[in-house]
């Protein structure tokens, strides 16, 4: 009897795991290891108290599709919630959001099957690809997040944008203009990893 309470004792004290699946903004793209954004966020977490891991699933140059195609070896059975920041590589691209969506819908239905809470990270689409492409790429993200019930961060950038001239402030990306830096990557995280927080919160 001992050995079973022991046992489930250790079970409990496991820490919860969860996966981000992305692609270069999750990987880290052209950042020290240390300062991407799945190890800001992981730091961030363990100095609020959260007993959790995240996996970077981040795959730099990844579309939906690829992400997609890597749910099945993505999603193992430690997972408990998982955070999608896909779609940044689908609209530089120019891939119709008709596709992304629906790849996106598949990835978050492999997620609702499996049970696991999910935190959609969506992107704005700029002007130059047409009025059309923008409002099907900015809709995508928070009608798919209301149609599967996964949480929503509507815009990863967000809190790089200079409210001013309402674009991304260049002292938070790097030269591409395209990678937020490190201080960039820790705005990021400090805005989204409140929502981590109350994803953690939906784990059953």
């Amino acid at each position: 009897m001992l050995a079973l309470i022991c046992g489930a004792a250790t079970a409990a004290a496991e820490p919860l795991t969860v996966v981000a699946l992305g692609d270069s903004l999750t990987q880290g793209y052209g950042l020290p290891v240390e300062d991407g954004f799945v190890p800001q966020l992981q730091d961030w977490l363990t100095a609020q108290g959260a007993d959790v891991v995240v996996v970077n699933a981040g795959v730099s140059g990844d579309t939906t599709a690829g992400g997609l195609a890597r749910m099945d070896w993505t999603l193992t059975p430690d997972v408990d919630a998982m955070i999608v920041n896909l779609g940044g590589n689908d609209m530089l691209r120019g891939i119709d959001p008709a596709n992304s969506r629906a790849n996106l819908d598949a990835i978050l239905t492999r997620a609702e099957d499996r049970g696991l809470p999910v935190l959609l990270v969506g992107l704005r689409a700029p002007g130059n690809y047409g009025a059309d492409f923008k409002t099907a790429f900015d809709a995508m993200y928070p009608d798919l997040a209301a149609l599967h019930g996964a949480d929503l961060a509507e815009n990863f950038f967000f809190p790089l944008i200079d409210q001013t001239s309402r674009r991304l402030s260049p002292d938070t990306m790097q030269p591409d203009g395209l990678h937020p830096n490190a201080r960039g990557v820790a705005l990021i995280v400090a805005a989204i990893g409140p929502r981590v927080l109350a994803l953690l919160d939906r784990i059953e």
